[in-house]
């Protein structure tokens, strides 16, 4: 570990609004931070901006959520194994484009689904191995139940969802802890243009500093605002029956 006191935070995906708003958060906490994301050079305002705020030592690193094959040598090259790792990787695109381009819905099942989960599960033997370490994945409530308007994209985010629950349980008695995080709707690139109703749509920076307080605090699954928690539960208790009738 370096001189800090606190553990390295690597961000994957840190090119995301909210990406950056977590390696904020978690540079304000005091922890070293490893930016990762395609183009890392690009992030280079990013990381002198955050190195100079908040006094920490911050690195950048290539990171391709889909080359796979390059995960294992990617971990290898960080200057030191996180004690934190956060995925904000993700990618929405549209829904009637992915049920008729093949193609499409490729990308964005890989980019919410098998690339963070592969990724995860390299990580996940390296801190069991170590015994320490905590995960963090940012899925989404989207994942909770097909709608007809994003299934695709919800159905990579339920396999993420539910990787991450196994990934879980399987590590509890390792000392390693796995955070599910269900951000709602987020103020962010992604969703600009979209009419977001405010009371459900949180900023970046709000969901930065929700992961940093449930990394800290050991939470297991967090809804960003708690209004969804209940929002989530009714849309799942309507019966199948009316709920195919509806377009919500």
């Amino acid at each position: 570990m370096t001189a800090h006191s606190k553990p390295p935070v690597l961000i994957l995906g840190a090119r995301s609004d909210i990406g950056k708003a977590t390696a904020h958060a978690f540079a304000a906490a005091g922890h070293p931070v490893q930016l990762a994301a395609r183009n890392a050079g690009a992030l280079e305002a990013d990381r002198t901006d955050i190195a100079l705020r908040h006094s920490v030592p911050v690195s950048l690193h290539e990171f391709d959520a889909l080359d796979v094959a390059g995960f294992a040598l990617f971990i290898d090259s960080l200057p030191e194994l996180p004690g934190v790792a956060v995925i904000a990787v993700g990618l929405m695109s549209d829904q009637a484009q992915n049920e008729q381009d093949t193609a499409s819905a490729v990308q964005v099942l890989r980019s919410n689904f098998e690339g963070p989960a592969l990724i995860f599960a390299d990580l996940a033997n390296r801190f069991a191995a170590r015994g320490s370490g905590t995960l963090v994945g940012i899925s989404s409530v989207a994942g909770e139940r097909g709608r007809a308007a994003n299934y695709v994209y919800g159905a990579a985010k339920a396999g993420f969802t539910a990787f991450l629950s196994g990934l879980r349980n399987r590590l509890a008695k390792q000392g390693v802890h796995v955070v599910t995080v269900l951000p709602g709707f987020v103020a962010t690139q992604m969703t600009d243009g979209m009419d977001l109703p405010p009371k459900l749509t949180a900023q970046p920076e709000e969901v930065g500093r929700a992961i940093v307080k449930a990394v800290e605090k050991g939470k297991d699954v967090i809804y960003v605002r708690p209004v969804w928690r209940l929002v989530m539960a009714v849309i799942r208790a309507i019966p199948e029956g009316v709920f195919k009738k509806m377009r919500i």
